[in-house]
């Protein structure tokens, strides 16, 4: 998958308000590293933070004291056009 400076993170699943549906944030790349090694991308408000490996595998990394990560996440890439 690369490693680009921008992903869109897709969260499906059953506690969203609409069953089914999606819903996306854009992330972009961090100079900080997971837990994994890999590089660690955040929204620009710094919340929504996830490790995302060079395939494609998406760790979301909690941020705050009350979150529970989604684990239910697909990722795509984002051109820097």
């Amino acid at each position: 998958m690369g490693r680009d400076s921008r992903y869109e993170l897709v969260f499906v699943g059953p506690d969203l308000a609409v069953p089914g549906a999606e819903e996306s944030v854009l992330v972009h790349r961090t100079d900080r590293t997971g837990p994994g090694g890999h590089p660690i991308y955040a929204d620009d408000t710094g919340i929504v933070q996830a490790e995302i490996s060079d395939q494609g595998d998406v760790r979301m990394i909690a941020s705050g004291g009350h979150q529970e990560p989604s684990s239910r996440v697909r990722v795509r890439p984002v051109s820097s056009g």
